[in-house]
C-alpha cells in the first residue's frame, strides 16, 4: 500500500471574547427594584376596602323609618307589566300597602319610555297622569336602572317598583330598600313587614 493522502485537519472555532451584559429586566438593577416596590405598594393599597356606614334605623334588611304615605319610584317595565296584567297602578299600590302611595317618575324613566317608541304609547300616556310625581335627576344618560339605584342609595325614603330581575338583584344589595313587583296579577312587596295586603 502506498502513502495515505494528506487530509485537512478540522478547524475548531475559538469562542469569541463577548462581554457579558446584564439584561434590562434583571431584578438587581436599581430601577427594577424601585418598580417592584411600587407594584407591591399598589397591590396593598388595592386590598383596602371602604365599608359604607348605614343609618341606625336599618334593622337587618328592614327600614323602620319608612311609613305612610309611601313614595314609590316606578320603573318603565313596572308600568308595562301593570298594563299587561290590567292593574290600575294607584289602586294596586294601595291594595298592596294598605296606605296612601305617591308614584314617582324620574326624568330617566320618562326618557326611556319616550325612546321605546309607539309600542309603549299607553305607558307614556299613563306616566303623564297628574297622580304621578316627577323628580328631576342630574343623570347624563337615560339609563333608568343606574338612576334609580343612585337615587335610592342617597335617599332611603323610597319603595322601588320594578319587574326587572337584574335591577331587583342590584337593589337587594342595598339594605333598607323595599321592592315592589307584579305577582299573581297583583302587586307584592318584599323587605317591608307591614305590607299586609301583599301576597306571600
Amino acid at each position: 500500500p502506498g502513502p495515505k493522502p494528506l487530509t485537512m485537519g478540522k478547524r475548531v472555532r475559538k469562542p469569541a471574547n463577548v462581554k457579558k451584559l446584564i439584561s434590562p429586566k434583571d431584578g438587581r438593577l436599581k430601577s427594577n427594584i424601585e418598580k417592584t416596590k411600587k407594584e407591591s405598594e399598589e397591590k396593598k393599597s388595592d386590598k383596602v376596602h371602604h365599608v359604607q356606614e348605614y343609618p341606625t334605623h336599618m334593622f337587618f334588611t328592614y327600614n323602620t323609618a319608612l311609613g305612610p304615605p309611601f313614595r314609590v319610584l316606578v320603573d318603565t317595565n313596572f308600568i308595562n307589566f301593570s298594563i299587561q296584567n290590567k292593574i290600575d297602578i294607584m289602586k294596586g299600590m294601595m291594595d298592596c300597602l294598605y296606605a296612601k302611595c305617591t308614584p314617582i317618575l324620574t326624568d330617566c324613566v320618562v326618557g326611556e319610555l319616550e325612546k321605546l317608541g309607539p309600542r309603549f304609547k299607553v305607558a307614556l300616556r299613563i306616566s303623564k297622569d297628574k297622580a304621578f310625581e316627577r323628580i328631576h335627576c342630574n343623570c347624563k344618560g337615560t339609563y333608568a336602572d343606574d338612576c334609580l339605584v343612585q337615587l335610592v342609595t342617597q335617599h332611603r325614603c323610597f319603595v322601588v317598583a320594578t319587574c326587572d330581575k337584574d335591577l331587583r338583584r342590584r337593589l337587594r344589595k342595598i339594605p333598607g330598600v323595599p321592592i315592589m313587583y307584579v305577582k299573581q296579577r297583583q302587586f307584592t312587596v318584599e323587605r317591608l313587614p307591614d305590607a299586609y295586603g301583599a301576597p306571600r
